[in-house]
Order: structure tokens, then sequence, then C-alpha cells
């Protein structure tokens, strides 16, 4: 028997509770845990530490330490993250698209949990707060299987959200956060059919296509995020820079920081220099393409593997395009569907990108660094899905729900 049969089984027997309760139970449950969270905040800190310090005498990147660490501001955002989920809507048990057949049938939908739903997820312990808050929300429970570089950290989040559970009355199994790191349990969950509805990955590139490679549960893709911001030819430039410097350096080691800079020829030699001087001076390295290099003295050339590069860093690749449509083709070439900006003061040009760019989430006018559930209004997300079925872009409650019919009769039999 594999280690992770009894956390199946009381997760199983948790998503079955789960469903039976009232939203005022669950809410009151997430009010519980973010209170929890403020008031462990000290040993989840210290917890946190520990995990930083070993990351760090372990070479461990930049991007990873930051996306690790923790702090007061960090629990407190993901207390006020929990509560927001607390107040959205209930989305279970909502009866839509209720219509009368001939035959006097009232036919419909109904709106229902997944049921056991696992994460894995790398260096991020604030996926354990937002994904526990959103799957309780939402009637699912959820099974959290964290990095070696966070077991402390993710160990003392379940610890705090666990017992909080319980005191609110509902399964601590509701939220189970694996301790053992152990990759055959990954295998274990990834094969749990008829036991785990979905697993939904977050973490690096080797995670991803490990787990698109041996699942046989459904999967949602959180994949990398290639994002462009593109300055068209009518753009306000002033806005544009603006724009990429945030969406750049605001948070550079999160996947929907910009990573590559297209510039319409028209434009490019008023706005390179000036944008190039503010995102050097904001540490950013430039690696541009033949033209770029010739406007912007001291850029260092791009290659091939800079267009399709996720840097997670204070780099960014930057390629003058001829028009609209290069920029479109080097997107559809390039992208990784996860977020796309369009930097525009023209009407057409900003809703046909909106129309032909493929991607979670596209943007007109503002940072790619909006593409994230909280920004967007639901509370918080189980990750940014880059597959369309059944869900793409950030994944909130409504994501974490599926429909079935409904049925209601006076005693029709079928002739």
């Amino acid at each position: 028997m594999s280690a992770l049969t009894p956390i199946l089984t009381q997760a199983r027997a948790a998503a079955v509770q789960l469903a039976d309760s009232d939203a005022e139970a669950r809410n009151q449950a997430l009010i519980a845990m973010a209170k929890a969270l403020r008031h462990a905040q000290a040993a989840i800190l210290d917890a946190n530490r520990q995990d930083v310090q070993d990351a760090r005498a372990a070479g461990q990147s930049a991007a990873l330490i930051d996306r690790l660490t923790l702090t007061e501001e960090r629990i407190d955002a993901m207390a006020e993250a929990v509560l927001a989920i607390a107040k959205l809507p209930d989305p279970l048990g909502d009866i839509y698209g209720l219509s009368s057949r001939p035959n006097g049938l009232r036919v419909g939908r109904m709106r229902v949990p997944l049921g056991v739903i696992g994460i894995i997820f790398e260096s991020r312990p604030n996926v354990i707060a937002d994904a526990a808050a959103l799957c309780v929300k939402s009637g699912n429970a959820v099974i959290l299987r964290g990095g070696s570089e966070a077991k402390r950290s993710n160990a003392a989040l379940g610890d705090v959200l666990g017992e909080a559970l319980a005191a609110s009355g509902l399964p601590a199994a509701a939220a189970q956060v694996l301790r053992d790191t152990d990759r055959a349990l990954v295998l274990d969950l990834l094969t749990a059919r008829g036991q785990v509805d979905l697993v939904i990955p977050r973490g690096g590139e080797g995670l991803i296509r490990f787990v698109d490679e041996h699942a046989r549960v459904p999967i949602i893709l959180h994949y990398k995020g290639v994002c462009h911001v593109f300055v068209d030819g009518e753009a306000d430039l002033d806005a544009a820079e603006r724009i990429i410097l945030n969406a750049k350096t605001q948070r550079p080691g999160v996947c929907n920081a910009a990573e590559t800079l297209l510039v319409h020829a028209d434009v490019a030699e008023t706005f390179l220099p000036t944008a190039a001087k503010a995102l050097r001076e904001a540490g950013v390295e430039l690696r541009g393409c033949e033209r770029a290099c010739a406007l912007v003295s001291g850029m260092i050339p791009a290659t091939e593997a800079d267009w399709p590069a996720e840097y997670l860093d204070l780099i960014l690749a930057v390629k003058v395009v001829d028009d609209f449509d290069a920029a479109v083709a080097h997107i559809r070439a390039y992208g990784s569907g996860h977020t796309e900006a369009i930097v525009t003061e023209n009407y057409h040009s900003a809703s046909r990108f909106l129309n032909v760019v493929d991607a979670s989430c596209v943007v007109v006018n503002a940072s790619t660094r909006f593409n994230d559930g909280g920004e967007l209004g639901l509370g918080a997300e189980m990750g940014i899905s880059t597959t369309k079925l059944h869900a793409y872009g950030p994944m909130g409650l409504q994501e974490l729900t599926t429909s079935k019919f409904i049925v209601l009769g006076q005693g029709q039999v079928r002739g």
C-alpha cells in the first residue's frame, strides 16, 4: 500500500463533507484560517528563514529565493487573500440555464465541486494558503505537495491551516500538505485514477514536463510565462516606458513578468534609447536584435535562444519589428500562451490584438503583471492555466467547479 493511500482516503471523505456543507460554514472556516495565519506569523517566519538559509547555502537562484521568501507583509497578504475569497459569492448550488421541455420536464445545470484536487508546486509557500482557501470555498479537498526547498515553511502552513479547519468544524483533511518529498508520492498522486479528480502543477519547465508525461489523471498545466509587451507605432511612448518598466522590474522572478519587448519600427528610434536608459538604471540587462543594437549602444546581441527564454530575472530580450503583423507572428512563434500586452492608441490595433493573439490573458495599455487572480478580482488563484480545457488563465472559484445536468419532473416517463 502506498503512503499516499490513507491521505487519499481522508481527502475523499473530506470532499464529501465539504460538498454537503453550507456556504456559511465554509466562509467561517476561511475566516478562521486567515486569523490563524496572522496569529502563527512568528512560527511560520522562523520555519521560512531556515528554508531560505538552506536555499542560499545550496546556491539557488535569486528568482527561486524571492519566490520562497516569506515576510510579515507577504503573510498578511496571504491572510487578506483568504478573507477576500471568503467574501466572494458561493459558487456551489448555482442553477442556471433552466428551461422547460415539451414534455413538461425542467432541465438545467447546477454548479458542483470537482472533488479531490492535487497541487504540485515549487518554492512558493503562499500557494498553500491560496489553494486551501479556494478549494474549501469551492467544496473541494486539496492535497498539496511542495518542493523540498520549502519543506519547513510548507509544513508550518499546513499545520496552521489544518488546525483552523478542524476548530471551525470542517475536516482538517480538506487541506493536506504532504510532508514526504519523495518523488514516488508524486507519481502515486499522478496515477491515482478514481481517487484524484484533477492535478495542477505550478513550477519550472522540468516539473511541468514530468507531470505531463506521467499523469494518468486529468491535469491543467501552468506552463512558463514567455510574456511580450508590444509597443505599437501609435503608442503613447511615456505610458509604454512605464508599462515595460513595471512588467519587467516590479517582480522579475514571476511568470507574468515581461521577457521580451517588441517595438514597432516607426517609433523604435525615438522610444528605444530612452526606454533602454530607464531599464538599465533599474538593473536590467538588454539583449537585442541587430536593429535594436544599432539604436542602443552596448546592448548585448540576442541569439535565437533568447526569444523563447523565460529568464525570471532582470534580463529582457528586445526586437524591432516592421509592423503589427510581424509582432503577432513573433508572439505566435515564441509565446507560451500566458500573457501578452500591446501599448497603442489605435482602437483598431487594440481590438485586433485582442482577437488574434492566443494567450490566457491579453492586455491593452497595461502591464503584464495584472494577469493574477487577485488583481483580476478572483481573490486568489490556483495557478494560471495555459491549457484551454476546462480553464484558461487564472483559476479561481468558478474554475474549481463543474456543472451537472439536473432534471425536474412530475412523474414523466420516456416513451
